[in-house]
């Protein structure tokens, strides 16, 4: 067979004013312009990653979780496990959910030397790690010291514990990959997160990953009350908040029996909507934000040993409705003239709270800002994946992910701290930017070029924070790592604590 000439098979062929070693004219419709790769220049599309590591390794956090972590190696040719983590970070972080992307950061140099990594490791060797050189209660506990070391001393503070479960959908054959409550696609396979979380500053405490049939209030119990048993009661939260799937009589008697305060929502069961008409019989309705109307009184379900507290709220709803009748198999879609009558959605909730209905009600709409947690976690951070075949290293991800976004949630507070900036929005301004990192006078330069719109605000702030860092760093001696942490926290929620310093409590050794 005739062989291809040299420029077919991949190889450019020279010619008249193009060097195979020069720059190649390019002509675009701004002109022609001159390109020549350089392969040897150290780059990273993550530019001003310098600043987040310097709030790792400041405040001590990330060093603490490289050494703690259980991973052991018995082969001289293993990676190191700063290698494993520091490239599993990293991904994160970019925002992947695939294991394979983890290539992509493999020739990112710049990145892998400013977390002191040798090299980014392959996917497969982080697969492997995670799957073979940790024990899962090893790992467990490790990981669950991680999220209380970053979070603990904010248990000083008043706050509240929101409890709650997300589906992951799955489509191959995962342990735990069972059928049960999906919203979204019915019949799909899953696993179910149970999740437990700070409320309104979005910090997570803590995630279980459960199997697909295991959603209900039950299965997150266990953990849920030795959180806290392990946890003194003077850092226990102002009460726990939780939807209609928490609303059961074993979850409220065990809260009950241990003095803990809690909000749910209740199934509109028989006997709750026999006493919803009850309620709209009488003219004590208050206003209770947000269009919604709210009146309380107790009610004894079957299965309760006493009668409980509970809020009934309503809004009216339009009174141009849609009705949908089944005909003969086929969905119609009617519109209905009611005339004057007033038709209401309403919302049950029983709580041992002794505040106003409006107040409580207002608890209550506050619980949906959890949902925005979900979302932020599933869509821009990989909680849809890094799937495994196995359970375990589904968990193990699940928890670094979880505990890397805080990391990420609490240096974006750093910068903004009067609000709560997701991912979508915070890493282009943030963290993307062409960093090239070069060499002179014994110095390591990292030149930084960010495209972002607010670049140049965003590059003062940066360097207010560097200053706080250095100020931070020059006072380490007379500083224990966790006040330098609490100072960091302190600046972090700053509209929260209104310039009070937190301090450290006396927590090292509970969670352990």
């Amino acid at each position: 067979m005739e062989e291809l000439p040299s420029h077919q098979k991949g190889e450019p062929k020279a010619q008249k004013g193009i060097g195979l070693n020069g720059p190649i004219p390019v002509d675009t419709f701004g002109g022609r312009v001159h390109i020549k790769w350089d392969n040897e220049a150290e780059v990273t599309p993550f530019g001003q990653l310098a600043f987040f590591i310097e709030f790792l390794k400041t405040s001590g956090i990330y060093i603490d979780w490289v050494d703690k972590c259980p991973m052991i190696f018995n082969s001289p040719n293993a990676p190191s496990k700063l290698n494993i983590l520091g490239t599993t970070f990293l991904s994160v972080l970019a925002g992947h959910k695939r294991y394979s992307h983890m290539s992509s950061i493999r020739c990112d140099t710049v990145s892998t030397n400013l977390l002191g990594m040798t090299k980014a490791v392959s996917e497969d060797a982080v697969r492997r790690a995670f799957s073979n050189n940790i024990e899962e209660q090893d790992g467990i506990r490790w990981l669950k010291e991680s999220f209380f070391q970053t979070y603990y001393p904010l248990l000083n503070e008043p706050w509240i514990l929101d409890v709650d479960t997300t589906v992951k959908l799955l489509y191959g054959k995962q342990e735990g990959a069972v059928v049960g409550y999906n919203p979204r696609k019915p019949g799909r396979p899953s696993h179910t997160y149970h999740t437990y979380m700070i409320a309104n500053i979005r910090l997570i405490l803590d995630v279980e990953v459960m199997s697909g049939n295991e959603n209900a209030a039950k299965y997150t119990a266990p953990s849920l009350w030795e959180f806290f048993e392990k946890m003194p009661k003077t850092h226990w939260p102002k009460f726990i908040r939780g939807d209609n799937s928490f609303g059961t009589d074993a979850i409220m008697t065990a809260a009950e029996n241990r003095n803990l305060p809690y909000l749910f929502k209740l199934k509109q069961t028989k006997n709750a909507k026999r006493l919803i008409n009850y309620c709209l019989l009488r003219n004590d309705w208050k206003q209770a934000g947000q269009g919604w109307q709210g009146t309380e009184s107790t009610l004894l379900l079957q299965g309760w040993k006493n009668p409980r507290r509970v809020i009934i709220l309503r809004r009216p709803v339009p009174k141009e409705l849609i009705a949908i009748d089944k005909k003969a198999g086929q969905m119609e879609i009617q519109f209905v003239d009611v005339g004057n009558t007033e038709f209401y959605e309403f919302a049950v909730l029983v709580t041992s709270l002794k505040d106003d209905v409006d107040i409580i009600a207002q608890h209550y709409r506050n619980r949906a800002d959890s949902e925005n947690v979900f979302d932020e976690l599933k869509n821009q951070w990989g909680w849809q994946g890094f799937t495994t075949q196995d359970l375990k290293r589904s968990q193990i991800m699940a928890r670094i992910i979880a505990l890397i976004y805080n990391w990420w949630t609490l240096f974006a507070r750093l910068i903004y701290p009067k609000k709560h900036t997701e991912a979508l929005t915070s890493r282009p301004l943030l963290l993307h930017a062409v960093g090239k990192q070069t060499y002179h006078a014994n110095q390591k330069l990292l030149s930084v070029s960010s495209a972002h719109g607010k670049r140049n605000p965003i590059h003062l702030r940066l360097t207010r924070l560097a200053v706080f860092f250095k100020t931070l760093q020059i006072n380490a001696e007379q500083l224990t790592s966790m006040e330098r942490w609490c100072h960091i926290l302190s600046l972090a929620f700053i509209k929260y604590l209104r310039g009070r310093i937190l301090r450290p409590p006396d927590l090292i050794t509970v969670m352990i």
